[in-house]
């Protein structure tokens, strides 16, 4: 069967209908080539605002597939607390909660929710969609602990696991070139490439994490989402924070990464100077971004339990 990548479904040409049509094999690489073309700037301008009509508790990830958004979110029950002393590597205990994998409406609407994780593994991260299935991870809600990576058929939003592994990944793309999967930690400090057989099945999910991690060698965001976009790229938004001086108020930046699966490094990076009215950066979390005739239209989710769905656009051209 013909796989395709994030990218195929993105390619929104202006004159279209509300629909959105089927991706074309390259629309990945035009994403790729476009966000290239973003600098400082840029002049992104806010097309639409869809506020969504339940609530999302800590949202995490998002794919817009037609017109129906998928987005992923931990329900927090008990938060963790912090230990006084590291015990047995953990800095705090696991808390309690649930994720989820909502489907909404462009009404901001609810359709689906999808409950997904186990026991202290309910935290969902940053997540991808190949054309056939969304790929979720779902980890316990603190550092080098343990994760669980589903893959989810969107029209029926039933969640087969994957595999799992002893670290938390936070996000994970599906590079269908090369059949392989490369997953982000906590706070994208680490990254991991995990190869899949014929069969959809992950070969080295038993090499421990010591031997297949690589390090991140970009600092100035951390990644809360990220989608492949072809030639062996992935698209990453996040957040960081930062000082003018040591006795002022921190504030966050925010922005946008091109990472070199093949080398693990940044190849483009380019903040994102958007703001919710309350202050919060766009990319503090979820984003999603498609090709548009004359540049690229992004969709970020920025704030918890009541969210909206914020649509910029900017030209390249």
């Amino acid at each position: 069967m013909l796989k395709l990548g994030l990218a195929t479904l993105a390619l929104v040409l202006t004159a279209c209908t509300t629909v959105a049509p089927p991706r074309v094999a390259d629309s990945g690489t035009a994403i790729g080539d476009r966000v290239r073309q973003l600098t400082r700037a840029a002049q992104w301008k806010r097309v639409a605002t869809i506020p969504v009509g339940f609530n999302t508790h800590h949202p995490q990830g998002m794919v817009k597939i037609g017109e129906f958004f998928y987005v992923t979110a931990v329900e927090i029950r008990t938060p963790t607390q912090r230990f006084a002393q590291m015990q047995n590597g953990y800095d705090r205990d696991t808390g309690a909660g649930q994720g989820h994998l909502f489907k909404f409406d462009g009404k901001g609407t609810l359709v689906s929710d999808l409950s997904i994780g186990e026991g202290s593994i309910y935290h969902p991260g940053g997540i991808d969609y190949d054309g056939r299935y969304i790929w979720v991870p779902v980890a316990e809600y603190r550092p080098n602990s343990h994760a669980i990576v589903y893959r989810v058929d969107p029209a029926t939003m039933t969640a087969q696991q994957v595999f799992s592994y002893a670290d938390h990944v936070g996000g994970i793309v599906h590079d269908v070139d090369d059949d392989t999967l490369h997953g982000v930690t906590w706070g994208s400090r680490r990254f991991y490439r995990w190869t899949l057989d014929g069969g959809g099945r992950v070969t080295n999910a038993d090499v421990a994490p010591e031997a297949l991690r690589r390090i991140n060698q970009s600092h100035y965001i951390d990644y809360q989402d990220c989608k492949y976009i072809g030639r062996h790229e992935m698209l990453c938004g996040g957040v960081n924070n930062y000082q003018v001086r040591k006795d002022t108020p921190r504030f966050a930046l925010g922005g946008f990464e091109i990472v070199d699966l093949a080398t693990n490094q940044a190849v483009h990076q380019v903040p994102v100077e958007l703001w919710t009215d309350s202050g919060l950066v766009m990319t503090y979390n979820p984003f999603w971004v498609e090709a548009t005739a004359s540049g690229l239209r992004a969709y970020f989710m920025p704030e918890d339990e009541k969210s909206t769905v914020y649509v910029y656009e900017v030209d390249i051209r």
